[in-house]
């Protein structure tokens, strides 16, 4: 029953998408199910986390204009504000693309914005306060992945002990709770079989998929009780340095049933898929041991894990934060929050990645985000609000560029702080000639 459910539901999102563009990808880390911008993106939506004594001290959602030609081009031409401080984090678009739905990592509230109605000036849709209770006792919604009619919502710990145990937790698109699906542990694999030494040890972060091979993917992290504790305090504690996860989960995306677990040791955190018709194989990328690691389906058919470099000098800690794959799958922006520098990789062979190039986006630098056809690549700040830097190294900002293949040039930049807005975090594009068509 739910395999013939989600494939009729997969055969009308592809009918969403063909009504609203062709199936191309803007931000090139997006659900592959969704409809995408295929020319130039019209907006950029920050999901902010809000500061103590700043503005009016809440999360929200600020929308900045990205329009060539636009008398308010690079400009803040919109902020929602939603009420409190809830560890604004990660967010994402709805498989039809209409809603954006984002996380707070303390409060465990969702919030559901309407992005459609009017594109430039989004609106609060819907709140989801039972996150908690409706998992199972599972908090911190971390990473949303829209499926069709779904959203696939990665949780970072759980209510009992505060660790890393946790799981993926499902709603569909009215936010509506379906299901859960816990990590796999040593007490409970499941039916997955652990490779190379793996520990199965039940954290999680983010959660990519492959549809074609019908594989997903889940990294791990760690849990409350050390993402909102102050990062210097932390790395000074041995026992709280101890719990970061080290495994990679593969999953059937149909049937949402664990397979393997790998060893990758020192918290990988994002997971890029290629994107070509024969690449089979994705990114991610370790903080506390600063490796690249290529999880990929052999000539056997099986899917196997290893590190194939090194980015930066480990040994100075540069904290690998986000990655993002271009279009044609020959290049990997690699952002590291302690340099505050974002590198390139020519991935063209994925198992031997070089760097190509590196550059200081800022004294702490986070997310980044670009342009399907790699022309355009913004960057912004936060990490979390007791992990980002202090003094003057604390820059919350949004920075755009260009790339002309040899270069980032800057085109504007915006203080957050200076605009009274809070941190800057995770970004997304929008554009209203998705909903016009």
């Amino acid at each position: 029953m739910f395999r013939r459910n989600f494939l009729m539901a997969a055969t009308s999102a592809i009918a969403v998408a063909s009504a609203f563009g062709a199936a191309r990808a803007d931000e090139t880390c997006q659900s592959p199910y969704m409809p995408k911008i295929t020319g130039h993106e019209e907006f950029v939506y920050v999901w902010t986390l809000g500061v103590e004594g700043m503005g009016d001290e809440q999360d929200k959602l600020v929308t900045i204009d990205l329009r060539p030609g636009s008398p308010t081009r690079g400009q803040v031409i919109a902020s929602l504000s939603v009420g409190g401080r809830n560890e604004a984090h990660h967010g994402g678009f709805s498989s039809d693309r209409r809603y954006y739905w984002a996380g707070g990592l303390d409060t465990n509230r969702i919030f559901i914005f309407d992005v459609h109605s009017d594109p430039a000036k989004p609106t609060l849709h819907k709140t989801i306060e039972t996150f908690v209770s409706d998992s199972g006792g599972f908090v911190g919604p971390h990473t949303f992945f829209a499926v069709p009619g779904r959203m696939l919502i990665t949780a970072l710990s759980n209510d009992q002990d505060h660790g890393g145990r946790t799981a993926l937790v499902e709603y569909n698109d009215d936010g509506e709770y379906i299901a859960t699906y816990p990590i796999p542990t040593e007490s409970d694999l499941q039916g997955a079989v652990k490779v190379d030494g793996a520990v199965a040890d039940g954290f999680g972060y983010d959660v990519r998929a492959l549809i074609r091979k019908n594989v997903m993917l889940t990294s791990s992290f760690t849990g409350w009780s050390n993402y909102m504790m102050d990062f210097g305090q932390m790395l000074q504690d041995a026992e709280a340095m101890k719990r970061f996860g080290n495994t990679i989960v593969q999953w059937d995306l149909h049937t949402r049933q664990p397979k393997k677990v790998f060893n990758v040791p020192g918290a990988p955190l994002e997971i890029r898929f290629a994107w070509g018709a024969n690449a089979n194989y994705a990114f991610s990328t370790t903080a506390l041991t600063s490796k690249l690691w290529l999880i990929y389906e052999d000539e056997d058919g099986e899917w196997q894990a290893k590190d194939v470099g090194d980015i930066g000098n480990p040994a100075d800690i540069p904290l690998p934060v986000d990655i993002s794959i271009t279009a044609d799958d020959q290049h990997l922006w690699v952002n590291t929050f302690m340099d505050g520098k974002t590198r390139l990789f020519d991935v063209s062979d994925p198992h031997n990645p070089k760097q190509i190039y590196e550059k200081v986006i800022g004294a702490q630098v986070n997310m980044v985000s670009q342009s399907w056809d790699g022309k355009r690549v913004y960057f912004t700040s936060s990490l979390l609000a007791n992990w980002d830097k202090k003094g003057a190294a604390d820059e919350q900002y949004l920075k755009a560029y260009t790339w002309d293949g040899s270069e980032l040039v800057e085109d504007f930049s915006i203080d957050f702080y200076k605009l009274n807005l809070g941190r800057a975090h995770i970004m997304r594009f929008g554009s209203s000639k998705l909903y016009t068509s």
